[in-house]
């Protein structure tokens, strides 16, 4: 390390890495200093002190109340990224006290194959590994991610998250291709047929995730491309309990669901993916981890290869 970052962290302590997250989260002097439980006198006296040691104006203060700079913005970013990982350091060393010998944190969609697949061949290699699995929002697990609180995050390449900001913070690689999939009852008389489009699926009953979903807008696509109205969903849920029930229990319903999800809805029985439509492609999936100088811990990058084991296998 040099000697200037030697320097800096001599003056620089934990309590103003915590006053930089209070004042960006809160927005005024008032505020942060309540939910520090210190004096705002002591507030901007250990602001001061961190502007000092970090050469840069970091908030620009106002009637209104406090406002990171770009500098103050890139400070607080890294600060929220060292005490997530020192959280986790603390979780990490107590869970080894007890016996683990690693432990991951893994953000996904909530319905995939893959990562059950990997952290089970991941535990076979390191049978003390803890795993903690955070289901979301691709697009929030990623924030988690970069705070710090997450070490890696399974979901889609989507074209919004190629062409983010945050795209420089982040290391990613494509590990699934991924289609959009129709599910409906083994018994649904669907299944047999061997050819279909998806005029002849125009008024089926059927069961969709959010409009907002990536999943949906394919599912809205494959019709637009038809030159059809698509169909207004009956029941829309994103739940995979939710979803699997009622095609079980409705035998005329339909569903759309990426890859990931029809191969783990399949495999549990009851339910069987129909042939023959035209395909229609989804972002692929990959793995996200923080770009740094750090390398990725040995449990991460052990992770990392069962899911392209995992996605060699769907491949």
């Amino acid at each position: 390390m040099s000697q200037g970052f030697d320097h800096l962290v001599r003056r620089l302590r934990l309590r103003h890495l915590e006053l930089l997250l209070a004042l960006a989260d809160a927005r005024t002097m008032r505020a942060a200093a309540s939910r520090l439980h210190l004096s705002q006198p002591a507030i901007s006296k250990m602001l001061a002190e961190a502007e000092d040691a970090l050469g840069a104006r970091l908030f620009e203060r106002s009637p209104q109340g406090v406002l990171p700079t770009p500098a103050g913005a890139a400070a607080v970013h890294r600060a929220r990224v060292a005490l997530g990982e020192l959280a986790h350091a603390r979780d990490e060393v107590q869970a080894i006290h007890r016996g683990a010998s690693a432990v991951l944190r893994v953000g996904a969609f909530s319905v995939t194959a893959a990562v059950p697949a990997a952290v089970v061949q991941l535990r076979q290699r390191l049978p003390g590994a803890v795993v903690h699995i955070h289901e979301g929002r691709v697009n929030e697990l990623i924030q988690r991610l970069l705070d710090g609180d997450l070490d890696c995050v399974f979901g889609a390449l989507t074209t919004e998250t190629l062409t983010s900001e945050r795209l420089s913070l982040l290391q990613s690689e494509a590990l699934l291709e991924d289609r959009l999939c129709v599910l409906a009852a083994s018994d649904n008389p669907l299944v047999r047929r061997r050819r279909l489009r998806w005029t002849d699926l125009r008024e089926a009953a059927w069961v969709a995730p959010p409009r907002q979903t990536l999943v949906r807008q394919a599912f809205m696509g494959a019709f637009l491309n038809e030159g059809l109205d698509p169909p207004v969903p009956v029941i829309e849920a994103i739940s995979s309990i939710t979803i699997g029930a009622v095609l079980r229990l409705d035998r005329s319903l339909l569903c759309a669901v990426r890859f990931e999800h029809a191969r783990d809805e399949v495999a549990r029985g009851g339910v069987k993916r129909l042939s023959g439509l035209p395909e229609v492609a989804l972002p692929p999936l990959g793995l996200f981890t923080r770009r740094g100088e750090v390398p990725a811990t040995p449990v991460v990058q052990a992770f990392a290869r069962e899911i392209r084991k995992a996605g060699a296998r769907a491949g």
